[in-house]
Parts: structure tokens; sequence; C-alpha cells
């Protein structure tokens, strides 16, 4: 009885987690991110106002470009291994 509903337990699990949406790849997220602060600037200079979960969604967009831009400043080649200077 113990191992039929541990192995139910699992099946559930997994069903799940396969049914979680997919994360972006990195730079996919990257280039989203730069679209959600250059619409936050757009609306800024309009003068809308910004709800709390828009503000936590672009300060997290702007550690994701602070993270890359850092990232890309240690990195000697570029995507195809190509000497950057």
């Amino acid at each position: 009885m113990r191992l039929a509903r541990l192995a139910g337990t699992a099946i559930v699990v997994s069903l799940v987690l396969s049914s979680l949406p997919a994360r972006a790849d990195g730079r996919q997220e990257l280039v989203a991110c730069h679209v959600i602060i250059d619409r936050a600037a757009q609306t800024r200079n309009a003068g809308a106002a910004s709800s709390r979960q828009e503000d936590a969604e672009l300060q997290r967009c702007r550690q994701i470009v602070r993270d890359w831009t850092l990232r890309d400043s240690r990195m000697s080649v570029d995507e195809q291994g190509r000497p950057l200077r």
C-alpha cells in the first residue's frame, strides 16, 4: 500500500513538472527584458502609473540585464568562439 502511494505521488509530481512552462533560453530572456525595460521607459514618459507587479518585473529584468552585461564584459570570445579583440 505504501509503495503504491509513493508511486502515485511520483507520477503526479512528474506530470506537474512536465506541464510547467519551459524557461526561456538566457538570451531570449535577455531580449524579452530589454523589451520590458523599453516599454516601461515609454509608459513612464507618457505619465502612466505602474503596478507593484510591473515594478517587480522591471527590477528582475534590470538585474538580468546587469548580470548579462557583467558576464559579457568578462568574456574574451563571442558566441561563435571568435576573439573579441
